[in-house]
């Protein structure tokens, strides 16, 4: 029997976009796992940029010191035990981004230009190596418009709720369904008419509504992705 391999080109990049609670995360951590890419949370950095700004007290629209900041920071991911753990100036963060607060602080960060510009750049250069999978919602448009294959994944409002609202319930969080639905419409908001770079489907994106797919069809879809892009 012929053993199966991963497939492990010199340079491909994945890029998967789209709103929060759409399942960008899951899949590109299954997917990086699988195919032995290495993955890049880019929204995960935002969070990180946010956390900073919160402990040092710096104020959401104070672009000068968020632009410092920015020069300052130093973010890495490290994978243990199955585990995408985020560090943030030698602290490991990867429970403390994952709140509610931090969804919304997170949103509004994102829409200063020297943040956006700071963390490109830092996300550019991680993917430079490749093959790589990086999540986010600039990743396919902004980041890197020409990676060999683009996803955008999707789900009603309603499902996308549903989905944090249990992250947050295993984790402790308190927040209601309604509430929960309520921030994903505002962070949609946020996300879309923001002047820099807002969350947009790329045009040669491969279009994927999640509202009724389990898992492992997703995860199937966007390998055959893969496959073909690696025999082109």
């Amino acid at each position: 029997m012929t053993k199966k391999t991963s497939i492990k080109p010199k340079r491909l990049v994945v890029t998967i976009d789209g709103p929060s609670g759409a399942g960008k995360s899951t899949i590109s951590k299954i997917l990086a796992a699988q195919e032995n890419f290495t993955y890049i949370d880019t929204g995960a950095m935002y969070r990180c940029v946010a956390l900073q700004a919160k402990k040092q007290h710096i104020a959401i629209d104070d672009d000068f010191l968020l632009a410092r900041l920015c020069q300052e920071i130093e973010i890495h991911f490290q994978w243990e035990n199955g585990v995408n753990r985020v560090f943030c100036n030698g602290e490991e963060v990867t429970e403390k981004i994952r709140t509610p607060e931090m969804d919304m602080l997170s949103s509004a960060v994102s829409k200063v230009p020297a943040v956006r510009k700071s963390l490109v750049a830092m996300q550019r250069q991680l993917g430079e190596s490749g093959p790589v999978i990086l999540e986010g919602r600039d990743a396919g448009t902004v980041i890197f418009p020409h990676a060999e294959v683009k996803v955008y994944l999707d789900a009603s409002p309603l499902e996308r709720g549903k989905r944090r609202y249990l992250e947050h319930q295993q984790r402790g969080q308190g927040n209601s369904l309604e509430k929960v639905v309520e921030e994903i419409n505002q962070r949609d908001f946020n996300d879309s008419s923001r002047a820099h770079s807002p969350l947009s489907q790329a045009e040669d994106a491969h279009h994927l509504d999640t509202t009724t797919m389990d898992i492992p069809a997703v995860v199937s879809a966007i390998t055959r992705l893969i496959r073909k892009a690696d025999e082109d």
